[in-house]
């Protein structure tokens, strides 16, 4: 089974033919989508701008949500493990006290 796919994406009069891995095609589905979403946003909070303003706009909006996720990391599931060895290590300081 060949694991690669060919799609096409649709920005407005724009497309974008690409190879894929078939297991990925989800996630190129749904950035086509946010951008559109995104893009749909900008021409109808911002008429009259150029179409390279609203790409601006829109990359610039995407990208921010990404540098935002980053430092929202959910640090919970590294302290469940970690719990474990920080009571090994705080009862062993004890006990050499």
């Amino acid at each position: 089974m060949d694991d690669t796919l060919s799609i096409t994406l649709r920005f407005g009069s724009w497309t974008l033919p690409m190879t894929i891995r078939r297991d990925e095609e989800i996630f190129y589905r749904q950035a086509e989508k946010l951008i559109k979403e995104r893009f749909g946003f900008y021409t109808s909070s911002y008429p009259g701008q150029s179409s390279e303003m609203y790409l601006v706009m829109t990359i610039f909006d995407i990208a921010l949500q990404c540098k935002r996720q980053e430092t929202e990391v959910n640090a919970e599931p590294v302290m469940q493990l970690l719990r474990p060895l920080l009571n090994e290590v705080e009862a062993a300081l004890g006990k050499n006290i």
